[in-house]
């Protein structure tokens, strides 16, 4: 596996630079301030409107701002300083209190009286329905004073929790066993580029590049994006060009491919994406999906995918195959994942020769990196997974309380270091669906809990694997992790006191939702309704979810893993294909794999002939500006739906 040419590839696209400097300063404080107080509240307002956030595009803006404002002052910002402002950024946009605004809907809402379960929502998740302050809108009221307190707690834990088994995990992969990490570049040299065009001096191919990525995120943005929203504003129904979030094609199909979802994702940003991944891992996951296309119907006929019935569309089509076959299918391939990587593991213990993996780099890391002890790493991740089990005691003392020890100290870290695996070498995320929902269940129905306060408790069951691409993208940019430390210190506060203050802002406009908030007003009831349903499972013990866990389907994916991975090696093959498969077979809504597969093969078979190997650095440049560009085209359409909707308000 670590000779493999590819992985070797995406290894060397960008070497960890030989200094590392904090670059933490005055402009990384206001930074902070600027992203939690301006960048903060247009995010929370569109994820009411529309549904969707400013998301990572919020980075790039954020950035090319203070690169302006550091132009007209005569002065440059480090590279250091640029990624803090990107990693701030991501941090301050989690708006942990906009889930206060889901709380004080929840209980009110007319799901929760339908199914009875209003008296039964806990009042440390949102304060009983006779409460003032529901009446006159606001945060700022002794009741929501206890979950206010549990939010700043859970907030401050989680910020900790991320240099525990996260960084653990990034030393093992990255440092020991040298993973390639094919999307941490992307972020690392987009913050590059734009590090190169504050200097005064001939920019650089990186500018060039990302300028050209950003013209194209603009153009698209405006037809996808900004159109929509604008329109919107001005005529009873939005102009949509290009089908959102896909044109679905299920029920055209269904007649010679039953129980197949298909359509095609129209969104460009896939093509960049596509010339980004590892090019067997993209070939991987279409193959996973020619598999599933192939499958499906025979599945369908032998009575396997029973749920699903003509007339389906691709969102319960997958979520029905799910239920009946994948969920289960998938968990095993998951697992064997996990049993793949654990035995490479354990084959460098027996090895004297070859390739060898160096465990002493877990102890002496490279100098000037600022890294933290391993025992220190390990350490905050048993006081952080053990205060998630107090408070889970504190607040659900009637569930088993081994659950929650199985959830933090063998669940977590085995799904953690698969995610983990997945990102180093296809840049790809692992989720074992229901896996959580099943486990109530199970407290229901055989330790003989009644209640639904631990849907709402903060349990320990974490994925620390995303971790790790964060920690290789701060190490190649040269950024000390000292100076995160730092940033850390100064967004916590201002994170937690701006999306405190917007969430009060935002329910004192108007009610929440309300046609003030259209997204909320069309599909929070809905959401609401299905979340409350599946409590429901713990009141009576029972669940579909129970049927849907097939013991034979989860060992037919350990087993069918486990054979394809020992065939492409005997064969000779890349063994990426292996990863790309597990992502495509029916985990998700397949559409966006037709753009992601054009994206790599354009990618291979003609980028890379014309520029040769710097196509490779090219790759994640461009992507970095078409982000940065649909998020300029995404930050003027909010722009202007604010405005409009202020306007609206004015009495003249």
């Amino acid at each position: 596996m670590y000779d493999d040419r590819e992985l070797k590839e995406y290894r060397d696209l960008l070497k960890p630079p030989a200094k590392f400097e904090e670059g933490f300063d005055w402009k990384t404080v206001v930074g902070a301030i600027f992203i939690g107080f301006l960048m903060m509240p247009g995010s929370m307002y569109l994820q009411l409107v529309l549904g969707t956030g400013i998301g990572p595009a919020a980075r790039w803006v954020t950035i090319i701002l203070f690169a302006e404002i550091a132009k007209r002052s005569y002065t440059e910002l480090k590279q250091q300083e640029i990624f803090l402002l990107y990693y701030m950024a991501g941090a301050a946009l989690a708006s942990p209190f906009q889930g206060l605004l889901w709380s004080q809907y929840l209980i009110q809402s007319d799901a929760a009286q339908m199914l009875g379960l209003t008296e039964l929502i806990p009042s440390w998740v949102a304060p009983a329905l006779d409460s003032a302050s529901y009446v006159e809108r606001t945060f700022l009221h002794r009741d929501w004073l206890i979950p206010i307190l549990l939010m700043c707690g859970a907030m401050i834990i989680q910020r900790i929790d991320q240099f525990g088994l996260g960084y653990a995990l990034y030393r093992l992969t990255s440092d020991v066993e040298k993973l390639p990490f094919p999307m941490a570049p992307v972020a690392a040299l987009g913050t590059m580029a734009l590090a190169e065009s504050t200097e005064d001096k001939k920019e650089s191919w990186k500018w060039r590049v990302f300028s050209i990525g950003a013209m194209i995120g603009l153009a698209f943005g405006f037809v996808y994006v900004l159109l929509p929203a604008l329109s919107g504003l001005f005529f009873t129904e939005s102009i949509r060009l290009i089908p959102i979030p896909w044109l679905d094609l299920t029920r055209n199909t269904e007649s010679f491919l039953p129980a197949v979802a298909t359509g095609i994702q129209l969104d460009l940003g896939l093509i960049f994406i596509g010339m980004v991944l590892p090019f067997w891992a993209v070939i991987g996951g279409f193959v996973g999906l020619l598999i599933t296309i192939v499958a499906n119907p025979i599945l369908y006929e032998n009575g396997i995918l029973h749920r699903w019935h003509p007339g389906m569309g691709t969102v319960d089509t997958v979520f029905s195959n799910s239920f009946d076959f994948y969920m289960s299918f998938g968990i095993g391939l998951g697992l064997a994942i996990g049993l793949i990587g654990f035995w490479h593991v354990g084959q460098s213990f027996r090895k004297q020769t070859g390739h060898r993996l160096d465990f002493s780099v877990l102890f002496n890391p490279p100098p000037g990196r600022g890294d933290i002890s391993i025992w220190l790493s390990l350490g905050i991740y048993v006081f952080s997974t053990l205060s998630y089990v107090a408070f889970c005691a504190w607040l659900v003392p009637s569930f088993p309380w081994i659950f929650f020890l199985i959830y933090g100290f063998i669940y977590t870290p085995i799904l953690s270091y698969i995610t983990a695996r997945m990102e180093g070498i296809a840049g790809q995320y692992v989720s074992l669906p229901l896996v959580r929902e099943a486990s109530f269940i199970a407290g229901a129905k055989y330790f003989g809990y009644h209640g639904i306060e631990i849907w709402y408790a903060p349990i320990p069951i974490h994925n620390y694997g995303e971790a790790t691409v964060s920690f290789r993208q701060i190490e190649l940019t040269g950024t000390s992790l000292r100076g995160i430390i730092k940033a850390e210190f100064v967004t916590l506060p201002i994170v937690l006191i701006a999306s405190l203050l917007f969430s009060q802002f935002l329910w004192q406009l108007a009610p929440i939702p309300s046609a003030s908030y259209p997204y909320a007003q069309e599909l929070w009831h809905l959401q609401a309704l299905n979340s409350l349903l599946m409590q429901t499972a713990t009141l009576e013990g029972n669940s579909l979810f129970f049927q849907a866990l097939n013991s034979l389907y989860v060992s037919c994916g350990v087993f069918f893993g486990v054979v394809i991975y020992g065939l492409l090696s005997v064969a000779g093959l890349p063994v990426l294909l292996i990863y790309g498969v597990v992502r495509g077979l029916g985990q998700s809504t397949p559409h966006g794999l037709i753009l992601e597969l054009a994206g790599a093969l354009l990618g291979r078979y003609y980028f890379l002939k014309k520029f040769g190997t710097k196509w490779r650095q090219y790759a994640p440049v461009l992507l970095a500006g078409f982000s940065c560009g649909m998020g300029l085209a995404g930050m003027f359409a909010m722009g202007c739906t604010l405005i409009l909707k202020s306007l609206n308000r004015l009495p003249y």
